[in-house]
């Protein structure tokens, strides 16, 4: 028997969204597949840009604990932040030999179809990164040629991480928390060097 737990998430806390579809829509699924069982769900009210998901948090370490055989979802937009959160949850997920499964993409790692889809995602992911990092770049020239100064900040800190970050939702207290330094000073540097929009968001 395969060991599956859930996640499920709605993007407010107010009461008008509930995760009871997502867990009916899920419930259907494993009913379907006589030798999964599900053993745990962890669930979100927030947005999927934020970071501290405390679900999400307590599924990673969960994994990290236990035995789980499959990670099952309603959407994928309900894991991932973004095409590159996502495709690095799935490594880690891989990491660990734990399958993937979405209800509604059809997607299931534990088959030979579903393996091949989650390769043509990160085939995606790597293209948008690449354009990510092209636009950073583009970015920073533009900024210099503003007049904007963009030399080394008095404390260091890799400003092509902190606008990818930028580009993926995160504020900058969340941008400077992560990367160790004061939130005025991502701010001072990131201010003037425009946003440069992801191509598949959340």
């Amino acid at each position: 028997m395969k060991k599956v737990i859930a996640y499920c998430r709605v993007s407010t806390d107010g009461g008008k969204q509930t995760t009871e579809n997502q867990k009916l829509a899920i419930k259907k699924y494993i009913e379907s597949k006589p030798d999964w069982k599900l053993t745990m769900t962890f669930e979100d009210n927030a947005s999927g840009i934020k970071t501290d998901r405390k679900g999400l948090d307590n599924l990673h370490s969960y994994c990290q604990k236990h035995k789980v055989d499959i990670l099952i979802v309603w959407k994928l937009d309900r894991l991932g932040r973004s095409t590159i959160h996502l495709l690095k949850t799935l490594a880690t997920l891989q990491e660990l030999q734990i399958d993937f499964c979405s209800v509604t993409e059809a997607i299931d790692t534990t088959t030979p179809s579903g393996r091949m889809l989650c390769g043509f995602l990160s085939v995606i992911s790597q293209f948008e990164r690449e354009i990510i990092k092209e636009r950073v770049m583009s970015g920073l020239e533009r900024a210099k040629a503003n007049g904007i100064k963009l030399g080394r900040p008095r404390r260091g800190f890799d400003i092509a991480q902190a606008l990818e970050l930028r580009n993926q939702g995160i504020g900058y207290k969340q941008i400077a928390a992560k990367i160790g330094v004061p939130r005025t000073t991502v701010y001072r540097y990131l201010k003037g060097i425009p946003k440069t929009p992801e191509l598949i968001p959340a």
